[in-house]
């Protein structure tokens, strides 16, 4: 039994098969997954997990070279915005219109979900996988 890190076993699976390039969204609960992408869903409730205490989960395992958020989230929840800001550390952060940011969920190849049940107004983050040496 793996006794440390994320023991969420599909979790644990995409982060671990995540090479230099792919991308992870760690979305809310109310997210529009397209079909067919890989998804940890790992909500139990309206709030539980939320999105930071399941994004500092990832990061503890997951090296990121950028991430990508929705331009709507810093007037509809800007503490949502800097929480994420404080947890990603220097790491470029890129804003995009949150239609483009469903888009490229939607299109972009190697990308993978994580549904949190986080309920604030978009509370999305895409994830880039960066290279540790």
């Amino acid at each position: 039994m793996k006794k440390s890190g994320i023991l969420h076993s599909e979790l644990a699976r995409i982060v671990a098969g995540m090479g230099h390039g792919d991308k992870l969204v760690i979305c809310d609960s109310g997210f529009p997954i397209p079909h067919g992408k890989p998804v940890a869903d790992v909500v139990l409730t309206v709030g539980v997990p939320g999105l930071i205490q399941t994004l500092k989960v990832v990061l503890q395992e997951l090296h990121i070279e950028g991430a990508i958020l929705a331009e709507e989230a810093d007037k509809r929840s800007p503490a949502m915005v800097t929480n994420i800001h404080g947890e990603i550390g220097g790491v470029p952060l890129k804003k995009i219109p949150h239609e483009g940011f469903k888009e490229f969920c939607r299109n972009e190849p190697n990308v993978s979900f994580v549904r949190t049940g986080e309920a604030t107004p978009f509370s999305n983050v895409i994830l880039v996988a960066g290279v540790v040496f």
